[in-house]
């Protein structure tokens, strides 16, 4: 059983916070394990699988980043150990802000890494952007054309990925 299954919701980038609340709370009372003790061990290990379920669930409906991965991976968009080729385009642009962080290193320069600071948190904002259009327009979307912005989030997921672990390096 899936989270959205689980919270009987459509699968959405960006669901109602109120309804997940009330979806866990009802769940949590339900599949409170005090409520089960006079239960067999099997159907309290149930309730407890269940309850962690819950409890899984509602973490990743209150991450967006983990909610992306979720949902990416729920349909078989992303694959584990998958080797993803970012754009030439990307990886060149990333290639150069990598370049200057190296070159701070050895000549530590307080306004050339604010300008690098500046130049990823724009490719941040600009990522954020094109993601939050496409997760937004996704629900109204026929299934063949959510497959296709599964496509594009993707792609935005992985770049991403990477520009964080640039924002990792910044804060070193």
């Amino acid at each position: 059983m899936n989270y959205f299954e689980l919270y009987e919701l459509p699968v959405s980038f960006h669901p109602d916070p109120a309804l997940i609340k009330q979806k866990f709370y009802a769940l949590s009372k339900k599949f409170h394990p005090d409520f089960y003790i006079n239960e067999s061990p099997e159907k309290q290990q149930e309730v407890l699988e269940l309850s962690t379920l819950n409890n899984k669930a509602y973490q990743v409906f209150n991450d967006p980043h983990k909610l992306l991965y979720y949902i990416l991976e729920l349909k078989n968009v992303l694959k584990e150990g998958e080797n993803y080729v970012l754009p030439q385009d990307f990886l060149m642009d990333m290639m150069d802000i990598n370049e200057a962080l190296m070159d701070l290193q050895f000549e530590p320069d307080p306004g050339k890494l604010m300008e690098i600071k500046a130049q990823v948190d724009e490719v941040e904002k600009k990522l954020f952007d094109e993601l939050l259009d496409l997760t937004s327009s996704f629900d109204g979307l026929e299934v063949s054309d959510q497959d296709r912005t599964l496509v594009e989030v993707k792609d935005l997921y992985y770049r991403n990925k990477y520009v964080l672990r640039l924002r990792e390096t910044l804060d070193k």
